[in-house]
């Protein structure tokens, strides 16, 4: 394979930024953003995946509603990645990094419409907990922006948290 010239290969920003973030915070947050970046792309690909598998008498408010679902999170993804590299680091480039992403297998085996509603509110709690954990060290260090952009997803996931408990109820 050719050698790719320097100046085309991917590099994280200088460490010198002066944003008013420490190195030391970038680089904590950036780690941060990454898992929630990995546990968002798992819950779109199962969401997506239970959306084109679900069956009985909830399969059109399920499929709907996952799909809505894995949409909004699909986007989320970007919008996480972006906030990494403006916080001076590299979204995780690799197959290997991006084979985090994927959910296990046996996590999305035939499940019924109920349990699969259990393990999506099991996996959108999940990251309730992470985003909420980041947003507050965010806001700790004066980082409105990542606190600005967790709470937004925050808000998604809560409300998703409603929805999905609302079709098992």
């Amino acid at each position: 394979m050719a050698k790719v010239a320097t100046v085309l290969k991917t590099q994280a920003h200088s460490q010198k930024m002066n944003t008013g973030l420490s190195a030391a915070y970038r680089d904590d947050m950036s780690q941060s953003l990454s898992e929630i970046l990995a546990a968002t792309y798992r819950l779109t690909i199962k969401s997506h995946i239970y959306h084109w598998n679900v069956v009985g008498p909830l399969f059109k408010p399920l499929h709907e509603l996952t799909e809505e679902h894995y949409g909004e999170l699909f986007a989320a993804a970007d919008v996480i990645a972006e906030r990494v590299r403006a916080l001076g680091h590299l979204a995780p480039e690799s197959l290997a990094e991006a084979a985090q992403f994927a959910p296990s297998a046996n996590s999305v085996e035939k499940k019924s419409a109920a349990a699969m509603v259990e393990d999506l509110i099991k996996d959108h709690e999940a990251a309730v907990r992470t985003m909420r954990e980041a947003a507050g060290k965010a806001g700790d260090n004066d980082d409105l922006v990542t606190e600005d952009m967790l709470t937004a997803r925050l808000t998604f996931h809560e409300k998703a948290l409603w929805m999905l408990r609302a079709h098992i109820a």
